[in-house]
């Protein structure tokens, strides 16, 4: 059986008086992939906002055994979860190098920090080739693919995604979608996984959150939820 590295328990979220997450429940297992799906304004970006502390939630959220909901968002990070935003959130004026040594900012050993910026060029050599470069002048792609090394930089328990197929041609998202699969099974770093393109997502996620207006319609194995012919036509859009 799975242990759970994250659970969520009658998640409410709200911007101002707006709520926009309804009694949510999930869970999501230690070295496992879950994908998170719905129709845009369905809530799922406030799910990842909210696990980081970064949006006013009331409910339980517990990270390996502990309460982290009344935590800081320094806090949570330090714990072990690294967030990659929507629009991926790369430092445009600093290089590449910069960029990855941020995602190290809390851990102190330089040895282990420089180890592990081999073993981001080792998923991503364009970003070794763009080491002095600024992100800014980085493709989309590459700004992506520097955003998720920046966050395997923490060294993190789980990984947050929020759309990271968005603005990127096919060929570049299966390379990334790729790369986070041999991070899964390599590093064993849970991934959490928000994603409009639910086809691919369902592909690589082992278990499945379908949303609709901030509410948890469906859950399950991805595997059950891509072959339900019934669920692909009037949620997925496939």
């Amino acid at each position: 059986m799975s242990t759970m590295l994250l659970q969520a328990k009658n998640i409410c979220a709200y911007y101002g008086p707006t709520q926009v997450l309804h009694g949510l429940d999930l869970a999501i297992a230690e070295g496992g992939i879950t994908t998170l799906l719905g129709a845009n304004g369905a809530g799922k970006t406030t799910i990842l906002r909210s696990v980081c502390g970064m949006v006013r939630t009331t409910g339980e959220i517990r990270f390996r055994g502990h309460e982290i909901a009344d935590k800081a968002t320094e806090d949570i990070v330090r714990l072990g979860i690294a967030h990659v935003p929507e629009g991926r959130g790369t430092f445009v004026r600093l290089t590449v190098e910069e960029n990855l040594q941020l995602g190290a900012i809390t851990r102190g050993n330089k040895v282990e920090i420089a180890t592990d910026v081999e073993r981001v060029f080792g998923y991503f050599p364009r970003l070794r080739e763009r080491y002095r470069q600024q992100a800014g002048t980085l493709s989309g792609g590459e700004q992506q693919m520097l955003a998720i090394g920046r966050a395997m930089m923490l060294r993190p328990k789980l990984l947050l995604l929020d759309e990271p197929s968005f603005g990127l041609a096919p060929l570049i998202v299966q390379e990334v979608f790729s790369i986070l699969k041999q991070m899964n099974q390599r590093e064993k770093v849970s991934i959490f996984l928000v994603e409009q393109n639910a086809a691919l997502a369902l592909d690589l996620a082992d278990q499945a959150y379908l949303l609709e207006t901030g509410r948890v319609v469906m859950a399950g194995a991805a595997r059950e939820l891509r072959e339900d012919e019934n669920i692909r036509r009037a949620y997925l859009g496939y």
